[in-house]
């Protein structure tokens, strides 16, 4: 979980986290308040199993000092960055930083990558700068530069927790509500995405927003009263086609389905992408269905992940 060396010689200490990826399938937005810890969405979605790894090192410094490396690759990981500067700042101290993500998910296709990235490093940093900061107050942080950024808005709060989620009332993490669906034990969730909606556009776009929430409302109103996969994936249905978002393959991918039987399928919010729950026997038939449109690269199966973001060992 953590590597502690003597940090009065300056050697560095590192922590590292696990955050499970995340999909929406419908939400409504909720950003304007002036405190980013009241804003978010409310919505439904799932976390999976596949996530990303972050490790965090540190060692003392005259200044701060941030490296972001995602997948072996330096990048300026803005939100990332954001995390690492509010966290230093609150301890008091300069630090030398080396955050490094290890992710299966693809950035922007919807699949809550930058929210793992950010959720990864505020539990791996916070617990590095202050040991008993709680998972709630270290998630905060995450959140609060995902709204920042407009990157996001009830992925961390979903991520936190982990599993099927209706998120009830927005907000960040112990501030926003969540309430569990149970699933199949056996649920197989096959994802395909590829980039071309950005986050920020949409969430930034009013005629985008009027459409979403003038939605969203009424069908998360259905889904608190009705918590169960069939009414999620009625509800997503409904969204992705009352809020145009839809491109050309994501509607044709989503017919071939419908038209195999594998219905329990939907647009990811946001992204270029669908999911489709399934069985372990049918898991072949949607990949093999889903490669006429997607990349077989760009095709992933992955299962339900009932445990939220955590500090794991190496």
């Amino acid at each position: 979980m953590t590597d502690t060396l003597n940090n009065r010689d300056n050697q560095p200490t590192s922590a590292r986290a696990f955050v499970p990826g995340h999909i929406t399938g419908f939400f409504r937005i909720f950003d304007e308040d002036e405190d980013p810890l009241k804003c978010g969405s409310t919505g439904a979605g799932f976390s999976v199993e596949i996530g990303t790894y972050t490790t965090v090192s540190i060692a003392e410094n005259k200044s701060l000092d941030i490296t972001t490396i995602y997948n072996d690759k330096r990048i300026n990981a803005e939100v990332t960055k954001t995390v690492v500067k509010r966290l230093a700042k609150a301890s008091k101290r300069n630090f030398k930083i080396v955050v490094r993500h290890e992710s299966s998910l693809p950035s922007g296709v919807g699949f809550g990558a930058s929210g793992a990235g950010a959720l990864g490093t505020a539990l791996a940093l916070g617990h590095l700068l202050d040991p008993s900061l709680s998972t709630f107050d270290a998630a905060r942080y995450a959140h609060n530069a995902e709204i920042d950024h407009h990157t996001g808005l009830g992925d961390v709060i979903a991520q936190t927790y982990g599993g099927f989620e209706i998120r009830v009332h927005h907000g960040s993490p112990g501030v926003g509500e969540v309430v569990k669906i149970d699933s199949p034990k056996d649920l197989q969730v096959v994802l395909a995405g590829a980039t071309g909606l950005e986050t920020k556009d949409v969430l930034t776009n009013p005629k985008s927003r009027t459409r979403i929430n003038s939605v969203g409302d009424r069908l998360v109103d259905k889904m608190i009263a009705n918590r169960n996969l069939e009414t999620f994936i009625a509800c997503s249905r409904e969204f992705a086609d009352a809020v145009g978002l839809e491109t050309k393959r994501v509607t044709k991918a989503l017919r071939d389905l419908d038209d195999l039987g594998l219905s329990q399928s939907s647009m990811v919010m946001l992204g270029d992408s669908i999911f489709c729950l399934c069985n372990s026997t049918q898991v072949e038939l949607v990949e093999r269905t889903l490669t006429s449109y997607w990349k077989p690269s760009q095709i992933m199966t992955t299962t339900i992940s009932e445990k939220g973001g955590r500090l794991v060992s190496w």
